[in-house]
Order: structure tokens, then sequence, then C-alpha cells
């Protein structure tokens, strides 16, 4: 439909221009100008061999152009940004405390547990300290009845941590570092890739739903603003993405 419209469009600007004598024709001319600049989309789309090997998902995908001015006009565009920008920094931080080759007291301290629904870091809930370089003390005396939550946080921290109770104390030893246990922590560090990844998809899609609610706007306007919230949600989801190249890297020691 795209097409034909700019093939009529095109049409009608060979036509204007056989006629620049009279006096309907610049008015006409200008008409279609705005017409093509209308529709011309945001993407570049490719040709011939190319076009043919992105239909078969093959080669790279066409280049999407953000127009930060439209989208300010249909969406909260701040907001998009700083919810997907969000993911990644958590993601980064998460890196940070929970996949390092060896475990400090320091990523113990800030271990997010559940606790009746809500949220709160080990450090608030116990006495952390070390008893050696190698075991890590947690003493539970101050809120024993979280112990079980507690136990439950450290199992899929993704530490790889083997906590032994004794009463309202938990003894922690810290992993040697052995090539299971980085090839472990690997696996945490994609777990948690695709954790945010689809966080940031899933604010691309809120805003793409939110789009598809606003009548006044266009198909072709619609079709466009959605091709540029997919294309900065690819822009973060890409930044992810080397974040976790190179945590892998370090994690397996290549």
């Amino acid at each position: 439909m795209l097409r034909k419209t700019l093939h009529l469009a095109a049409f009608g600007l060979r036509q204007t221009g056989a006629i620049t004598s009279t006096s309907k024709s610049r008015p006409q001319l200008l008409e279609n100008q705005r017409i093509l600049c209308r529709l011309q989309p945001s993407r570049d789309y490719a040709k011939g061999k190319d076009k043919k090997k992105e239909k078969g998902g093959k080669g790279k995908p066409a280049k999407v152009e953000i127009n930060e001015q439209q989208l300010r006009e249909i969406l909260n565009f701040d907001g998009l940004n700083s919810q997907m920008q969000k993911s990644v920094s958590q993601m980064k931080d998460d890196f940070v405390k929970h996949l390092s080759l060896r475990s400090t007291s320091g990523a113990i301290d800030t271990l997010r547990v559940k606790v009746d629904g809500q949220e709160h870091e080990l450090q608030e809930l116990a006495q952390i300290s070390r008893k050696n370089p190698k075991t890590i003390i947690v003493n539970m005396i101050a809120f024993p009845q979280t112990i079980p939550d507690v136990l439950k946080a450290i199992e899929k921290s993704g530490m790889n941590l083997n906590p032994q109770q004794d009463g309202t104390t938990l003894f922690i030893p810290i992993p040697k570092v052995t090539k299971e246990h980085r090839e472990n922590l690997s696996k945490n560090a994609k777990a948690l890739f695709v954790k945010y990844r689809d966080a940031i998809r899933g604010v691309q899609n809120e805003h793409i739903r939110k789009l598809k609610k606003q009548p006044e706007l266009g198909k072709d306007d619609a079709f466009a603003a959605q091709a540029q919230i997919t294309a900065i949600a690819d822009r973060y989801i890409g930044e992810a993405d080397k974040l976790l190249a190179t945590k892998q890297k370090e994690l397996l020691g290549d």
C-alpha cells in the first residue's frame, strides 16, 4: 500500500512538472512534496539481494532512525529511555554484586532477601562478619524467623554458596575458583541477561500498546513509531549484551 501511494505521489510530481506553465502547478507541486515527506518512513529499506536476505532472516537488519521530536509528541520519551536504562543498570549492578569469582562479605551484605512479600538487604536482618578468609559468618539472632528466607535467597543468588546452619548462625564457606565454578557463574550471568532483556522488551511492548490506543494517530505514523520504539529497545539490549560478553570473558578467564 505504501509503495503504491509513493508511486502515485511520484506520478503526480511528474504530471505537475509537465505543466509548470499553469497557475495551479506550483501549489500542486508543494502538496505532492509534502505527501512524499509525510509518507517517507524512518527506516532505510534494503534493495535487491539485501532485501531478500532480510526476508530470509539473514544479513543486517534495516536501520531505523530515531525521530525524537516525533516520539515526544505521542509518548513519554524520557520515561521510555529511563525504564530501559534502569534494566541495564540493574543488570550491571547484579553482575558486580553477585557474580564475582570470589564471593565477598560485601556481596553477601547487599543480598536481597524477600520476607513477607517485601525485599530487604541481608545486612538489615543479620550481623555479617568473616571468621577467616575462607568463611563468612551470618548471625541471625535479631530475626531468626527469617532464616528460611535467607537460605532461599542464598541458594538463588548464583554465587554457588553452601551455607551451614548452627542455631541462629550461618557459616558460609567461600568456594574455590574451579572451572566448574567459573562455568556456573557464566550461566548465571546469561540468566540475568535474559531476565533484564525481557524486562526491556516488556517496556517496549507496553509503550506500543499505548500507541495503539491513540485513535487519532494515523496507521503510517503508528507503524513508524513502533519501529523506532523497537529500535530503542534493541539499542539497550545491545548494550546489555556487550556487558554480558565482557562479564563471561572475565568469569571464564578467556
